[in-house]
């Protein structure tokens, strides 16, 4: 672990692994350990990833202020990253709810970018809809799974504005694409690793504004990949599609049979294709 000092005098962690030029990794959760990422299905084997630990997740510092966990205000902790690290330019990779700040930063830091690969993202910060249908389409995929009925039905309730925590619990088949033990494993796992004060605030009033950015990233220059899923429940292949409508020079990868963390459900396919594209 190495740290460094954000503008507001919060201490932040950040992990890198494996060799080659940095590509600076950006968690989703929302606000969740970066543990989670792994090296990516092996991605370390073609260049070095710089994990973030977002500010009061990992091993970085509680900030002072908890509005600072507001995902704009995130974005000052990347360039105050990239500036320790002495990189004139640095590509991002960015994970479901880290797509958000990823997005946000290319807005707002589009000189510092040099490849931005955003995978199975969250869509919040460009205001694309996901809908209930299209959920139930993506799920239906799933039909011949046997833990489907009480997953579906589950979704139902949840669809049908019944959400209980136990119902998103029984969802969580749907996030991967094979529901075996090691899957089951990285569920479990994740419970500890994610801060739920900052997730409650990473989307509070204020952090998005989709039209400005939709904007500027259609005037984000540099090549963009998105990598979706193919039967990612939480960012379905049409949702992608259309974020990748956005740019002018983005390439969209349907990964077959993958789910939300597709380096888990096919290492060879996922680092294949993240790693062609960065190069």
């Amino acid at each position: 672990m190495t740290a460094f000092t954000a503008h507001d005098g919060t201490k932040l962690a950040y992990h890198a692994f494996g060799e080659g030029a940095p590509v600076l990794c950006l968690p989703g959760g929302p606000m969740q350990d970066s543990v989670y990422l792994g090296n990516l299905g092996g991605l370390t084997a073609h260049r070095q990833l710089i994990m973030l630990d977002l500010r009061g997740t990992g091993q970085s510092a509680v900030p002072e202020d908890v509005s600072s966990y507001r995902c704009d205000r995130l974005v000052d902790d990347v360039e105050s990253l990239r500036v320790h690290l002495g990189l004139d330019t640095v590509d991002v990779l960015a994970h479901s709810a880290g797509v958000n700040l990823a997005a946000l930063y290319a807005e707002c830091h589009p000189e510092r970018v040099g490849r931005l690969a955003l995978i199975a993202p969250s869509v919040m910060a460009v205001g694309i809809t996901i809908t209930g249908e299209l959920r139930r389409g993506t799920a239906l995929l799933r039909r011949d799974e046997p833990w489907f009925p009480e997953a579906f039905a589950a979704l139902e309730a949840i669809v049908a504005g019944n959400a209980t925590s136990e119902a998103f619990e029984a969802i969580a088949p749907f996030f991967h694409g094979r529901w075996d033990e090691a899957a089951r494993a990285f569920r479990a796992a994740e419970d500890g690793q994610k801060n739920a004060e900052a997730a409650g605030l990473f989307a509070a009033e204020g952090a998005f504004d989709p039209d400005a950015t939709r904007a500027a990233l259609a005037r984000f220059t540099a090549p963009v990949l998105l990598l979706a899923g193919e039967v990612d429940l939480n960012s379905p292949p049409p949702a992608v599609a259309e974020f990748a409508g956005l740019f002018p020079h983005a390439e969209l990868v349907v990964q077959p049979e993958a789910g939300h963390f597709p380096w888990l459900d096919d290492p060879g396919t996922f680092v294949a294709t993240t790693a062609a594209f960065l190069g």
